[in-house]
């Protein structure tokens, strides 16, 4: 897979050319499926902010299914295991990319795990990955105890397609947990290189290089 791995979504125009690299044509030419299963393991979650995310609907800039796409599609991971390989595995490889949504990372990465995509995702090496907060997280090997929302008391253990893990919406107005501060004592206790990245900043992974890409705020920890 090709990856991009943002906060909130393709928020400017650097991470919107980083997005067309990454896909080798234009938006307007590339199919889309829109993932929004990590939404209903979150509290702050609801049926209403999944049709805002399916809608394009977020505050009156475009959201991930507004962006321009030949087509969208939604991947609700919930459905895949009642149905057949055959029938959604096609779906998944005719898409140029995959958009998947925020919520919660551990959620996230155990209905990838259930639904049979999470094994399917080393074999999709001209996919691209767009993912949103949860939707970043979920690749890399842990997110940190204060991001589990879905079982408290369960692991922070997310995919590790990725090597590092990532703080997402840094110095967001008015969220006081998301503080540059506390993005630094989440990053001494993570046990491994991270990223801390604000919504105007995304993180490009292809192979082993990761390029940060922003118009905005971030700092890297532990990394050489």
């Amino acid at each position: 897979m090709k990856i991009l791995l943002t906060s909130g979504g393709v928020t400017n125009g650097s991470i919107r050319a980083a997005l067309v690299e990454l896909l080798g044509k234009p938006i307007e030419e590339s199919r889309a499926l829109l993932i929004p299963t990590a939404q209903w393991g979150h509290p702050m979650c609801s049926p209403e902010s999944v049709w805002r995310t399916v809608a394009g609907q977020w505050g009156g800039e475009a959201g991930l299914a507004d962006l321009g796409w030949k087509s969208v599609g939604v991947l609700e991971l919930l459905a895949l295991p009642t149905i057949p390989e055959d029938r959604w595995m096609p779906w998944v490889h005719d898409a140029d990319v995959l958009l998947v949504d925020g919520g919660e990372a551990v959620y996230l990465a155990h209905q990838l795990r259930e639904s049979g995509l999470g094994a399917l995702l080393p074999s999709l090496s001209d996919t691209v990955w767009v993912g949103v907060s949860a939707g970043s997280m979920v690749l890399t090997p842990r997110i940190g105890p204060a991001f589990v929302e879905w079982q408290p008391d369960g692991t922070d253990e997310t995919l590790g397609i990725v090597d590092f893990s990532i703080f997402p919406h840094l110095d967001y107005p008015g969220w006081s947990t998301n503080t540059t501060e506390s993005a630094r004592r989440w990053a001494a206790r993570i046990g491994g290189p991270a990223y801390a990245i604000d919504d105007q900043t995304a993180l490009v992974v292809v192979g082993d290089e990761v390029r940060v890409v922003s118009e905005g705020q971030w700092e890297s920890f532990d990394r050489e």
